[in-house]
């Protein structure tokens, strides 16, 4: 019988960041209280990140790939056009946001928390996952032969944050179902080359 191998003291920091950070904000948790949600002394957590900034950082890019990856499979998952494929994106979206432990967008949270920080590695982590997400659409599109497919993907994600930031205000996730149907109408109206 193969032995579980115990989670590495890094990961184990990761983890509790994530669930901190995310449940209540990066400036509302101090680097104390991931220290001791990760079972390790504070010594321990600055041994494997240099700074609490250093920590917010790799809190977004922990949770970078995990994202993209979910749209992607939502996405490809979806039946029928490309069209309906990116509405499946934002039902997905507005399912997730009906769970009680949702707390938005995550990348928009940190930014908006260190808005005057523009510069702060963790917004240009944000920053660069948006751009990937946007031209990951792009991708999408130019396969599925859409007119100007990066204009198209720019509009989507424009819709996307809009939805993101308005189910965050409002608690709910109806906004992101009226945004799927939204989507659908600009990939329709897009249309094909």
């Amino acid at each position: 019988m193969a032995q579980k191998t115990p989670q590495g003291t890094r990961d184990r920091i990761l983890d509790a960041a994530n669930r901190l950070f995310y449940g209540e904000g990066i400036r509302a948790v101090s680097v104390d209280a991931v220290a001791e949600k990760a079972g390790i002394t504070k010594k321990t957590l600055y041994y494997h990140f240099k700074s609490k900034d250093d920590l917010v950082t790799e809190y977004l890019i922990s949770r970078d790939q995990p994202n993209l990856e979910a749209f992607a499979m939502w996405f490809d998952e979806a039946e029928g056009s490309t069209a309906d494929k990116t509405a499946a994106i934002f039902l997905r979206v507005a399912e997730n946001a009906r769970h009680p432990k949702w707390k938005g967008c995550g990348f928009i949270r940190t930014a908006a928390e260190l808005a005057n920080m523009p510069g702060h590695p963790a917004v240009v982590v944000g920053a660069k996952h948006k751009k990937k997400f946007e031209a990951w659409l792009a991708q999408r599109y130019e396969l599925a032969g859409v007119k100007e497919p990066e204009v198209l993907a720019r509009r989507v994600v424009l819709l996307m944050e809009g939805a993101f930031s308005t189910m965050l205000i409002h608690r709910d996730p109806a906004y992101a179902e009226d945004a799927a149907d939204t989507a659908r109408c600009l990939v329709e109206l897009q249309g094909t080359s």
